[in-house]
């Protein structure tokens, strides 16, 4: 199996939201599609799932078009799909349903997935007098309700309380697990770093980056230095030139231009008698890595 994106363009009036995506996910897991709001992520997904058509280029699976005939897909759009005046089961096994599931079989489907969600309490409720967060579980079980091999989910983390967001990672980790494609769409880096293998960077609807994230990474070298923080640290790295790029309670990065930065750095520290506590040469977050990208290219604007 493997999803197929060739060459998509979409253009409103004079604006491309899209301009000529290509991409392929040829085996199971998560990919990434990653950018700012307006960079064209849930443009790409309506298009690839026929909600909306492109101007040029198309998207397969497996080598056919991507129509409810021919693969069982499901989509979580940012926005809630969810019939808010409707209690939550009856609406689950109407959308079970409606993927031709039988009424018995979108019955159970919907109990496992509103049990695995806890939301039980709240399975005669209209989706209204839920919280947002769980208004989110709903969603998120419309999406997988009917058992779907590729599944689409833009922003899926948006607005989740830490708790929610930690049951939403380990779902998705259990459909990995269990050979499902997904796509999602995101911008906050350190989900999609978290999950996705491969991805793909868009701005203003082009693309700017997209590969396997390791091997990205691999090519930008180690470039940060995470050390204690303390006053002694900070003035080794004064002295040296290095900049904080990020400072926490108990650990602070910088920016090194590569390991001999970081062995000047250590040595400096141990002929004054400071032996660090944490002292680690770290490849760059995804997030370091977006911003090099995409602010490269406002700069340019």
């Amino acid at each position: 199996m493997a999803l197929t994106v060739e060459h998509i363009t979409k253009s409103f009036g004079e604006k491309i939201a899209v301009d000529d995506l290509s991409f392929s996910m040829e085996k199971s897991g998560v990919f990434g599609l990653i950018g700012t709001n307006g960079a064209g992520k849930t443009t790409t997904i309506r298009i690839i799932l026929g909600i909306m058509k492109s101007d040029t280029g198309c998207a397969s699976w497996d080598g056919r078009p991507i129509t409810r005939e021919n693969v069982r897909f499901g989509y979580m759009p940012e926005e809630r799909g969810i019939y808010m005046k409707e209690k939550v089961r009856e609406q689950l096994v109407y959308f079970g349903m409606l993927h031709k599931m039988t009424k018995a079989d979108a019955s159970a489907s919907a109990d496992r997935w509103i049990e695995r969600l806890g939301i039980g309490e709240y399975a005669g409720f209209a989706a209204e007098k839920l919280s947002k967060g769980n208004q989110q579980k709903v969603q998120l079980i419309a999406t997988l309700v009917h058992n779907p091999e590729l599944i689409f989910l833009d922003e899926p983390f948006s607005g989740l309380d830490p708790v929610n967001t930690e049951l939403f990672r380990a779902v998705i980790r259990e459909l990995v697990e269990d050979g499902r494609y997904i796509v999602m769409s995101s911008h906050q880096m350190a989900i999609v770093e978290g999950y996705c293998e491969n991805l793909l960077i868009l701005n203003r609807g082009k693309t700017i980056l997209k590969g396997n994230l390791r091997e990205i990474k691999s090519g930008y070298g180690r470039t940060r230095l995470a050390v204690n923080t303390s006053p002694e640290t900070a003035a080794a790295a004064e002295a040296l030139g290095l900049s904080a790029v990020e400072t926490r309670a108990d650990y602070t990065e910088y920016k090194i231009s590569g390991e001999a930065a970081a062995e000047a750095f250590l040595r400096r520290l141990l002929e004054s008698g400071v032996y660090p506590t944490r002292y680690e040469i770290l490849e760059p977050s995804l997030h370091e890595i977006f911003l090099d990208c995409v602010g490269e290219k406002e700069s340019a604007k």
